[in-house]
């Protein structure tokens, strides 16, 4: 598996990357995790706009979805070809009615499914393309889920946003990669189940057993040193901070 970061600052974009967004590929298939403020832009770096096989959103915070509306107009309205056939896109109860809600004046109020083909998630285990992922609830304020995602005996694992929970630490169990939100600071913020800091990051990658801890979702207000700092206190694998255009090989 290849990981693309697309975009990965949390809350909103900040000068240098736009909002979560993670593309994953393998065997010429490329499923998007997110699609955050700014990310429609920043992906046509890695992919074309009609070469997605797949969407996954991990909840419908805007900062995790709304450059969908975006990328509505851009399959409804395409100029060449025709209209793009409906795209899977995995996301929870109501992803289909949040979009809508959030373009307010498309055609209808069923065009958003004209090209998206929506499949709520609920914590199980199913294909995407070559994909085996496995989804599990998170704590968040709104419905949110962590997905791990595996192919050829490697994992990837990718938080979304959560506050601490042992849901995550199974679905981090022994992987590869860990992809795991870091958006509060240790001893400034502390609102439960919300956020982790970057020393819950790391202790939940140690329970986890996780192989390699790359922190995500860090907002443009937080220092993201101080951060990487607090989970190298605690997790003795590899630890770094997720950056726009870096790739890793899985």
């Amino acid at each position: 598996m290849k990981l693309t970061v697309v975009g990965c600052s949390g809350s909103f974009p900040s000068a240098e990357s736009a909002c979560s967004s993670y593309l994953v590929e393998a065997d010429g298939f490329r499923l998007l995790l997110d699609m955050g403020n700014g990310a429609l832009g920043e992906l046509q770096r890695h992919c074309g706009l009609y070469d997605l096989d797949a969407i996954f959103l991990s909840h419908l915070h805007a900062d995790h979805c709304i450059d969908m509306c975006a990328y509505f107009v851009a399959r409804y309205y395409r100029h060449e070809g025709g209209r793009c056939d409906p795209l899977p896109v995995y996301g929870p109860e109501g992803t289909e009615h949040r979009l809508t809600t959030a373009y307010a004046d498309t055609p209808s109020a069923s065009s958003m499914s004209e090209v998206f083909d929506f499949h709520t998630v609920k914590p199980s285990t199913f294909e995407i393309g070559p994909f085996t992922v496995h989804t599990e609830r998170v704590r968040h304020p709104v419905e949110a889920y962590g997905i791990r995602i595996e192919h050829g005996g490697k994992s990837l694992t990718y938080s979304g946003d959560t506050g601490v929970t042992e849901a995550l630490d199974e679905l981090a169990r022994d992987t590869d990669l860990f992809l795991c939100e870091a958006a509060f600071t240790h001893g400034k913020e502390s609102i439960p189940d919300l956020h982790l800091n970057g020393r819950e990051a790391g202790e939940t990658a140690v329970r986890a057993g996780a192989r390699r801890l790359v922190l995500t979702h860090i907002p443009p207000w937080t220092d993201p040193q101080v951060n990487l700092r607090h989970a190298r206190e605690v997790f003795p694998g590899p630890v770094e901070l997720a950056a726009p255009r870096r790739t890793y090989e899985i």
